[in-house]
């Protein structure tokens, strides 16, 4: 099987191309923090990724530099001729699905493009209509 999921930040806004036969294909890059030890440095794997179609318009569209995202999709590796004459390999992400993750980078642009027809709720202002005495278990 040959399933990966990450979940990161652009580190550059994606760029879409078309290709001579007319798909699009968005190509990104998102860094993922690895896990380490408390006391040592942050460490994060880059990974290229290729969106087709309408996934590809899509994070286009929607995605910009330091936006969270998942990503699933096939690890798949590409030999290719380097300009010395050496054999190379080079590994991508062909992604099947994003989802929005870990918010904007900028909460202050967010707030300036709501509008006044986006609904708001204040968290100080709920009524509580019950307790847990009034669950069924």
């Amino acid at each position: 099987m040959n399933k990966i999921i990450i979940s990161g930040r652009l580190v550059r806004d994606p760029e879409l191309k078309v290709t001579t036969s007319g798909k699009e294909v968005c190509n990104f890059t998102v860094a993922v923090d690895r896990r380490v030890s408390k006391n040592s440095e942050k460490i994060a794997d880059f990974f290229d990724c290729d969106a087709w179609e309408k996934t590809g318009v899509f994070v286009n569209t929607y995605f910009h530099k330091g936006d969270g995202i998942t990503v699933d999709g096939k690890m798949e590796s590409r030999k290719y001729t380097d300009k010395n004459g050496n054999n190379r390999t080079a590994w991508g992400v062909r992604v099947d699905n994003v989802e929005f993750a870990i918010g904007k980078s900028n909460r202050t642009e967010q707030a300036e493009t709501a509008t006044a027809d986006t609904p708001t709720a204040d968290v100080n202002n709920f009524e509580e209509v019950g307790t847990d005495d009034d669950l069924p278990f």
